[in-house]
């Protein structure tokens, strides 16, 4: 400390007041930190059921708590039913939402509609890692087989492994017979290509062809500004062109 009283004459004076506040407050049980920490690190609400609102809400992904608010303040002003229509149907969700038991999407019944309908073709299955691929493929009005989602994907830094995923269930379906092609439509990451390599082992045995989505560029995508693997991906990919 002997450095800071020739550049500051009076640091020394400060430092005694700084430490003489600080003994004082240690001695009183921070009953002098704890109205400053208050005021600096939390809003303070009018209500204590707004501040859990806020707090339930902020937890959601990329919510934080200015949003939260907004959310909050908004649902104040609608209409009583509209906000209890809203819980109500978030409740029937955790409570009674059910998982297919063939293909593993949500559904309403232990057998959703899409491996209920006879009208699809049963002889194909769609692997998708989550349930957004099947509403992602289904916007598409382009397939018109099955699904099985896995949950995820394979990702050893995350501690994911192929025990935590549906993939047995998968072999089981192919072992059952009637299955005469499973395309792989995994998302393009590191994660989903080992879980193409996985799966692909895993049915080796079957008699059973294995595809997976194409790859390459995407309509109204300039070449310039496409990264170097997805360009090569395209170059090898190419189709021929129908005369």
């Amino acid at each position: 400390m002997d450095y800071l009283n020739n550049i500051f004459p009076l640091s020394t004076f400060y430092l005694d007041k700084f430490s003489c506040l600080t003994n004082f407050a240690l001695r009183k049980g921070n009953a002098f930190s704890n109205p400053l920490t208050k005021i600096m690190t939390t809003e303070q609400f009018p209500s204590k059921l707004l501040e859990r609102a806020v707090s339930e809400l902020a937890k959601l992904p990329g919510v934080g708590r200015r949003t939260a608010l907004r959310w909050a303040m908004y649902l104040l002003k609608q209409d009583v039913r509209r906000t209890d229509a809203l819980a109500e149907s978030l409740i029937q969700l955790r409570h009674d939402v059910k998982f297919c038991k063939v293909c593993h999407n949500i559904s309403d019944t232990d057998i959703c509609e899409i491996c209920s309908n006879s009208q699809r073709d049963h002889s194909t299955i769609c692997v998708v890692e989550n349930i957004r691929g099947v509403l992602a493929i289904e916007a598409t009005a382009q397939y018109r087989g099955l699904y099985h989602v896995l949950g995820g994907a394979i990702s050893p830094v995350d501690g994911v492994g192929p025990a935590d995923l549906e993939i047995e269930s998968l072999v089981e379906r192919v072992k059952a017979g009637g299955v005469h092609e499973v395309i792989l439509a995994l998302n393009p990451t590191m994660e989903g290509d080992t879980t193409n390599f996985y799966i692909t082992r895993k049915l080796g045995e079957y008699d059973v062809q294995i595809t997976t989505l194409a790859r390459g560029l995407s309509v109204g995508d300039d070449l310039e500004y496409t990264d170097e693997l997805t360009l090569g991906r395209s170059i090898l990919g190419r189709v021929p062109i129908e005369k």
